[in-house]
């Protein structure tokens, strides 16, 4: 195999958050079999000023994502795009990536999410993979169904644009990957493309390892965790109905219970949810693992969530009883090892059940542990990978 350029919305180390975990390993799966050379953008200062991972073959080139909203949306609206990609439109990548091309024997491009895929050449190498790990589209179409005014306008234009720019990005690539079959199968019904397939998100069980060694978290007793990047409008969403509306019927049964928001860049609405009664908003922790430890349950009650949730995972592997929405649990082989629910109080009675219950709680935690252990192993969710990034050669149109 010869080179592959890789190119990533979001510096795909350290692995910290859900983009970068699947971009990290894919990255490093895909440097086991070849020189790899990573094109990708920074939004975080921390991540800029981090050096490539010593197992990177290839040569790393990252960029400042700086762009301002406004003038995102200012160039969407005058260049007729959406703002998905005017918002990651860079003249730095596209001469990187030209560069790249240019003094490197690439015969594969692994594009790692939808926005990336504005960099492809006009003349596309022998072998190009589209990784959009969820269907973008369809999440704005979400937003614009529960949007008003100007706002259900932008997003419903954003919809129906970037579906177009789909579509005829998959009708280009070899090979359209999504994080799991569900949503492999809404683009294929969505756009009418073919050879698109789901490549799952895995978990490193050794690492999310009840037995590892960590620090346990400072936590109340009896503690209800949620984790996720908190800038993040599902998570945002997420939290706040929780406290709202789920967390006070819990504490009519079980007063002492607290709720922990935890996770980096808490909005000022997450922020502001710290007032209400027993809820914790810690921000930024070292490792998530000391709260997931600490927890009597974990939640995840969004009402948006695309393909797989590496929060679910991870408390999985971590062995704690979860309990989740209906679209969070949705593309997760769970085999009933999660508790489910379909709205506020579905949501508050499986929590205060497994508060009332510790003995069925741990053992419902440690059946969610084999479960991912048998099923998500990160070297079985990427062995497809291989078969599609070494596929002949692309057939003339």
């Amino acid at each position: 195999m010869s080179d592959i350029l890789f190119l990533a919305h979001r510096v795909p180390y350290p692995p910290d958050r859900g983009d970068k975990i699947r971009a990290f390993h894919v990255l490093q799966h895909l440097c086991g079999h070849a020189r790899v050379h990573l094109v990708a953008f920074a939004d975080d200062a921390r991540d800029l000023e981090a050096g490539p991972p010593a197992w990177l073959t290839g040569e790393c080139k990252v960029l400042w994502r700086g762009k301002p909203r406004w003038r995102a949306v200012g160039e969407a609206l005058l260049q007729h795009r959406p703002v998905s990609l005017t918002a990651f439109d860079d003249a730095g990548i596209r001469d990187a990536v030209a560069d790249i091309m240019a003094r490197h024997a690439v015969d594969t491009i692994y594009v790692f999410s939808g926005q990336m895929a504005q960099y492809l050449p006009p003349a596309l190498p022998r072998r190009v993979v589209m990784d959009f790990v969820d269907m973008d589209s369809a999440k704005f179409a979400d937003y614009a169904a529960a949007a008003r005014g100007p706002s259900r306008w932008m997003m419903a234009r954003e919809a129906k644009m970037l579906q177009a720019f789909e579509r005829s990005i998959a009708e280009r690539v070899d090979a359209s990957l999504f994080v799991s079959t569900a949503e492999a199968a809404l683009f294929r019904t969505e756009t009418g493309a073919d050879r698109v397939m789901a490549i799952e998100n895995g978990i490193n069980t050794q690492v999310f390892d009840p037995a590892a060694d960590f620090a346990r978290a400072d936590a109340p007793d009896e503690v209800i965790v949620f984790t996720g990047q908190m800038d993040y409008r599902p998570n945002i969403e997420a939290v706040t109905w929780f406290a709202q509306a789920i967390l006070p019927q819990i504490r009519a049964q079980h007063p002492q219970a607290h709720f922990a928001i935890v996770g980096r860049a808490p909005a000022q609405a997450v922020k502001a949810l710290a007032k209400l009664p027993g809820v914790i908003v810690t921000g930024e922790v070292a490792d998530v693992r000391g709260w997931l430890a600490a927890s009597s349950v974990v939640v995840a009650p969004l009402k948006l969530a695309r393909g797989i949730q590496n929060k679910v995972l991870e408390a999985m592997a971590m062995a704690r009883p979860v309990v989740a929405s209906v679209p969070a649990a949705e593309g997760i082989a769970h085999a009933g090892t999660i508790r489910v629910g379909s709205d506020a109080s579905a949501i508050a009675g499986a929590v205060s059940a497994l508060l009332a219950d510790r003995d069925a709680a741990a053992a419902l935690g440690q059946a969610a542990r084999a479960q991912v252990q048998r099923r998500y192993s990160w070297a079985a969710c990427l062995a497809p990978l291989d078969t599609v990034v070494a596929g002949g050669a692309r057939q003339a149109a």
